[in-house]
C-alpha cells in the first residue's frame, strides 16, 4: 500500500457486502501492530493496549470513543487498570470489513503518543 491504512477513508458497507476472507484482509492485518491486534475466528479484531496507569488507559479509551463517533463505527471498549481492550467487527455484515482495519490502524497511531 502506498498510503498508510490509517489515512484511508472509513467507508460504510452495505448489507449486501460479504465479510472479508483471510486472504482479503491479510494485507490490512500486516499494517496493524501485531503486538496489539489479532483476528478471532475470521470474524472480529481483538486488540489490547497497555498503559502506565489507569488515567492514560481512560484517556485513550475516550479518544477511541471520539473516533468511533466521528466515523460512526463503534468498537466494544474494555477498560481495566493499565489496559484497554478493543473488539471490533462490522455488525451489518457480521464480520470484518476494511473499515475495521482502518479504525484499528488509527487507534495504533493514537496509541503512539502513550508509548
Amino acid at each position: 500500500m502506498t498510503q498508510a491504512l490509517a489515512d484511508h477513508e472509513c467507508v460504510a458497507c452495505s448489507s449486501e457486502d460479504d465479510p472479508l476472507t483471510a486472504d482479503e484482509y491479510a494485507e490490512y492485518l500486516d499494517e496493524l501492530d501485531d503486538a496489539v491486534w489479532e483476528v478471532i475466528d475470521e470474524h472480529h479484531l481483538k486488540g489490547s493496549y497497555s498503559f502506565e496507569d489507569f488515567r492514560d488507559a481512560l484517556e485513550f479509551a475516550y479518544e477511541v470513543g471520539e473516533l468511533a463517533e466521528e466515523e460512526w463505527h463503534h468498537p466494544d471498549i474494555h477498560i481495566a487498570w493499565r489496559e484497554v481492550g478493543i473488539e471490533m467487527w462490522t455488525h451489518k455484515i457480521d464480520g470484518l470489513h476494511k473499515t475495521d482495519f482502518v479504525m484499528a490502524a488509527r487507534m495504533d497511531r493514537m496509541y503512539q503518543t502513550y508509548e
